[in-house]
């Protein structure tokens, strides 16, 4: 599954697949409980794939930040917890993304990618990872 189809939904734990669209908005299942629920379009949804963080030279696209957290947890959950103290945190995420831009990337920021990463890992839906890096490879070797 890409990162099209993965959702943070405002004011609601967790991240969310989207299961269909409705005349209204759609039905989003959640990945910690699996319950589903009926989103309005009014409702301030974030596509996972649309989401960037900053650095000092760009914006760097969620899912790269995913494959670096991946590649330095070698693929299991991470060692940090969104729990641990803030310092902790921007420590972590230096390791990760080194030129991150600590004036506009806040802890609050860090937790939630930490938590996201976390939960796909928990649910095997890290593969997209690797599938992009495959499309890169064959394109390298055509």
């Amino acid at each position: 599954m890409s990162l099209e189809k993965v959702l943070s939904i405002a004011g609601k734990p967790g991240l969310y697949k989207l299961i269909a669209q409705t005349r209204g908005g759609f039905v989003a299942e959640s990945l910690i409980d699996k319950k589903r629920i009926s989103v309005s379009v009014q409702s301030n949804v974030s596509v996972l794939s649309e989401i960037a963080i900053y650095t000092l030279a760009e914006e760097v696209p969620l899912k790269d930040v995913l494959q670096k957290i991946k590649e330095k947890e070698n693929g299991a959950a991470t060692s940090i917890k969104a729990k641990d103290s803030k310092d902790k945190l921007e420590e972590y995420f230096f390791d990760v993304l080194p030129d991150y831009d600590e004036d506009r990337v806040y802890a609050s920021d860090i937790k939630k990618v930490i938590q996201w990463y976390n939960l796909l890992q928990q649910h095997d839906m890290l593969d997209f990872l690797d599938d992009d890096e495959d499309d890169v490879k064959s394109d390298e070797e055509e």
